[in-house]
């Protein structure tokens, strides 16, 4: 580290939705010199710039967690947030359809926790009910979500730049963490970086893909590793587009914190369906064949993988099968539209979701945030991260601001 070199009063590591919104607030709310330090040479170029583009209800969550209080709540912000900056959105609603007789039970569950979760606008649906949203939906019933939209989150990330930066705050791209390093008092953090070092006082971890390495390299036993699982899209061809008027979810399956193959229509027109939740075999694994030695090595080591391996082995071939075969990804398609072709279908992109993964095979369910001296790491921040992104943010802001006594 070079003598003289500036300190921040804080460092935050990722330019993702969560991180950058972190960095809005607490920018917004003390008088502190901060600067976000990203890895790739643009904000928002993993998860956030990857997903759906969906704005969740906070219908699925458990009442009570922290995904439901944070989805809730930062929803209703999200939309004001739009409203006020002009970024394109719209709530839209969706429903969730349920295919067979086995899967009412499952619905009025659901059903249950969106009412649990304050989402009093919930209209169960018949049967004959379904066509009236969706036209070419076949199910035995369903339920219809008012409050669930589309938006650019891409948009929203880079609004939350604009607003950090006109708080003073900086923001270093194509600056990649390789070793965080102390001071003998430990009152001086020291990022190395590809783009140089970085002094801080304090530091919050919001690297998602990589959060539990970066909390293992500030001395910090995260308790988890990060299981990276690809979702695929594929797009509805143009001329099929009439098949979907919005969004439509299959009823998921509660041991998975996955929501199963769904249709989306997209802010910016054209409709995706999917994602899978593939096993990828790398940290940024976007592509089927992708391979890391060291992520595998790394998860090949780790009694939890084997043990989530071992538990869920049937829906991980399932899941890998899907991926491999254009096929069986339409046939779990025709599910909720039987009307769909594979030829209907075309190669759309994907993302990689960055899934906390415990040492007893458990996958996290719920947001991960561990406190340490100086430092907040965000550990676990999947969907609906997004969605609840302006509270979440004003949540590690409280965190920080009341462990570095920040004013």
């Amino acid at each position: 580290m070079t003598p003289g070199s500036k300190v921040y009063d804080i460092a935050i590591i990722g330019a993702g939705i969560v991180g950058l919104a972190a960095a809005m607030e607490l920018s917004k709310t003390t008088k502190t010199s901060i600067i976000v330090i990203e890895a790739e040479n643009r904000a928002a170029a993993h998860q956030t710039g990857n997903n759906s583009g969906v704005i969740h209800s906070g219908l699925y969550y458990k009442p009570g967690s922290l995904k439901a209080i944070n989805c809730t709540k930062g929803r209703e912000l999200l939309y004001e947030f739009c409203q006020t900056h002009e970024i394109p959105h719209e709530r839209c609603g969706k429903i969730v359809v349920a295919v067979n007789d086995d899967e009412i039970g499952k619905l009025e569950k659901l059903e249950e926790r969106g009412k649990a979760n304050g989402l009093s606008g919930i209209k169960r649906l018949k049967p004959g009910e379904l066509k009236d949203y969706e036209p070419h939906v076949t199910g035995v019933g369903g339920l219809f979500i008012p409050d669930t939209g589309i938006v650019d989150f891409v948009k929203v990330t880079e609004t939350y730049a604009e607003i950090f930066k006109t708080n003073d705050g900086e923001l270093k791209l194509g600056a990649r963490v390789l070793k965080i390093s102390k001071n003998k008092s430990e009152d001086e953090i020291c990022l190395h970086t590809t783009a140089g070092d970085i002094l801080c006082k304090h530091l919050v971890n919001c690297g998602g893909l990589f959060s539990d390495r970066i909390a293992r390299m500030s001395g910090v036993d995260p308790g988890l590793k990060i299981v990276p699982f690809r979702g695929e899209y594929y797009e509805i061809k143009e001329e099929k587009h009439e098949l979907v008027k919005n969004l439509i979810y299959p009823v998921p399956d509660p041991q998975f914190p996955f929501l199963g193959v769904h249709f989306t229509r997209m802010i910016y027109g054209g409709v995706e369906a999917g994602p899978n939740a593939v096993f990828a075999m790398k940290r940024e694994g976007y592509k089927k064949y992708d391979f890391s030695s060291r992520d595998m090595t790394e998860l090949i080591f780790y009694k939890g993988f084997w043990k989530m391996a071992f538990k869920h082995w049937r829906m991980g071939l399932g899941e890998m099968y899907r991926s491999l075969s254009k096929s069986a990804f339409t046939r779990a398609l025709q599910r909720l539209i039987p009307e769909i072709k594979k030829q209907d279908l075309k190669p759309g992109g994907a993302g990689v979701r960055a899934q906390a993964l415990e040492p007893d095979g458990f996958l996290v369910d719920d947001f991960r945030i561990k406190e340490a001296k100086n430092m907040v790491h965000v550990l676990n921040a999947p969907s609906p991260a997004a969605t609840a992104s302006i509270n979440i943010g004003r949540t590690i802001a409280d965190i920080a601001k009341k462990n570095f006594n920040l004013t």
